[in-house]
């Protein structure tokens, strides 16, 4: 594509078949690598998998390529050290084995130096690839040393809404135990001493149709935390196939990083980012989710 281009939806489609019924010239594969550069939007929002439910009265938008600089999600928050984005889901945190290019560090990354050459970028912390939400990034090798030999102590706040199966939660909860993973990477409660404590605190925030949308709050940071405490309570959330969901409301998992607050160790000052819900989510829990919608 040479020029953006905006889409309107009139009838329910998957985001592939929609977009080779309306992107002329190009071939299947070359459809498929717009989504997989994250070029695609929907109502906004970046949107990578093939089968994303579209509904009548979205817009898909198609971004040209970029030329190096450009970002397809927002920067919620810059300073000198500090690089903040709301990572969409569907996107690698950083590089695997099989995926090298397509992750939120390698766009950050291209994006600083195609601004200054020298400029480098360090990983702080990480979320799931189908996880979207709150992303921090460290702009200097001091910065990023100080926020992890720090963290715990820094980190005021890591709070995720999580779309879960079944109404009959209670109001509010907390799961303690010690996880450790499988050979497969399943976490799960391990017995005795094994294992990493780890501590999820959730409050119910609605309910509708079988399922429930929580306020999650992270008093630890363990792998697969969040995903690996409501399944062992019977409630895992939407689109978790790995921890035994049985259903998939959003077409995607029903996770979102939506605020992390914490003192920036280098100057002192406190600081607070919040990432939108995205618009699945808005569509499901409007009434409960509207109030943090910008």
């Amino acid at each position: 594509m040479k020029k953006e281009t905006r889409f309107p939806v009139a009838e329910h489609a998957s985001l592939l078949d929609f977009l080779l019924s309306h992107v002329t010239g190009q071939s299947r594969n070359s459809v498929k690598h717009l989504l997989s550069r994250g070029q695609v939007l929907v109502d906004n929002v970046p949107q990578t998998k093939f089968d994303f439910p579209l509904l009548p009265g979205q817009s898909v938008t198609v971004l040209p390529q970029a030329k190096g600089a450009a970002l397809p999600f927002p920067v919620l928050y810059e300073n000198a050290g500090l690089l903040v984005i709301s990572k969409p889901a569907g996107l690698l945190s950083v590089a695997t084995e099989s995926q090298k290019t397509h992750t939120a560090y390698r766009y950050v990354s291209d994006h600083l130096r195609s601004r200054d050459p020298q400029a480098r970028l360090f990983v702080v912390h990480r979320l799931d690839r189908d996880t979207s939400g709150v992303l921090l990034f460290a702009k200097s090798i001091e910065q990023k040393t100080a926020l992890q030999e720090r963290w715990n102590s820094l980190v005021q706040k890591r709070g995720y809404w999580a779309v879960t199966e079944g109404e009959d939660i209670p109001d509010q909860g907390m799961c303690r135990s010690r996880l450790t993973e499988n050979k497969v990477h399943k976490v799960y409660s391990a017995k005795g001493n094994q294992g990493k404590e780890a501590v999820t605190r959730y409050s119910c925030l609605g309910r509708k149709k079988g399922y429930a949308l929580l306020d999650v709050c992270l008093e630890t940071g363990r792998k697969n935390q969040i995903r690996a405490h409501l399944a062992e309570l019977g409630h895992p959330v939407t689109g978790d196939d790995k921890y035994g969901a049985q259903s998939d409301p959003l077409g995607r998992l029903g996770l979102h990083a939506y605020t992390l607050a914490l003192t920036d160790p280098l100057s002192g000052k406190a600081l607070s980012f919040t990432a939108p819900p995205p618009a699945e989510f808005l569509r499901m829990f409007p009434k409960e989710l509207s109030p943090y919608r910008k």
